[in-house]
């Protein structure tokens, strides 16, 4: 990999959640889409980031889906379409953790990944891309509006789930090496084929 690459891969934010109760729908549910940045380093294992909850383990969490990675890339985008629908204001910018990512990356999207690539840092951490992340109704509500979840869907603005393979800390500024694994399914691959023809 050209090593000028890796210096601009980075970590932009650490985010971290505990569950809590939002209103959905007329109804109370328990989410921790709603993360926060943390100042210094955060350890993190087999389950994730130190400190870190998710409220419903059949789709979120696990040793599969351990750390959810999203792009920085991609808030340009989000910040126009959430000013449009009337959630967010033309020049309020998406903050960190907003999107439910543990991890707010730059200089990688889900274009560059595959399933079985490794994100390696200096500390001898290594993540490894697992599977898409998939919209849900959540997702809307934490977006603060109906059409978030077809907007990921179209987009293909999905983010990653990372398995750890070694554990290790993470902080704000700490560069990583992506390494190809086999290279036999892309991420984006994997986000249409189950997205396909659903509706949201």
């Amino acid at each position: 990999m050209d090593p000028t690459t890796m210096q601009r891969m980075n970590i932009l934010s650490v985010n971290v959640g505990t569950a809590r109760k939002l209103r959905i729908n007329g109804r109370d549910v328990l989410s921790a889409i709603g993360k926060q940045p943390q100042a210094g380093s955060v350890a993190y294992g087999p389950m994730g980031l130190e400190g870190d909850e998710q409220a419903d383990l059949s789709v979120h969490g696990g040793l599969s889906k351990a750390i959810y990675a999203y792009p920085s890339e991609h808030f340009a985008f989000w910040k126009t379409v959430r000013a449009q629908a009337r959630a967010g204001l033309w020049d309020e910018d998406v903050p960190p953790g907003l999107m439910g990512e543990n991890l707010t990356l730059a200089g990688i999207t889900e274009q560059a990944l595959w399933i079985g690539d490794r994100l390696c840092f200096e500390d001898g951490g290594i993540l490894v891309v697992s599977e898409p992340r998939y919209p849900c109704f959540k997702f809307n509500a934490a977006m603060g509006f109906p059409k978030a979840s077809k907007m990921m869907a179209e987009s293909g603005y999905c983010g990653a789930y990372l398995a750890v393979l070694v554990p290790g800390s993470l902080a704000a500024g700490q560069r990583f090496e992506l390494v190809p694994g086999e290279r036999a399914l892309g991420l984006i691959e994997a986000f249409r084929s189950r997205t396909a023809g659903k509706s949201y």
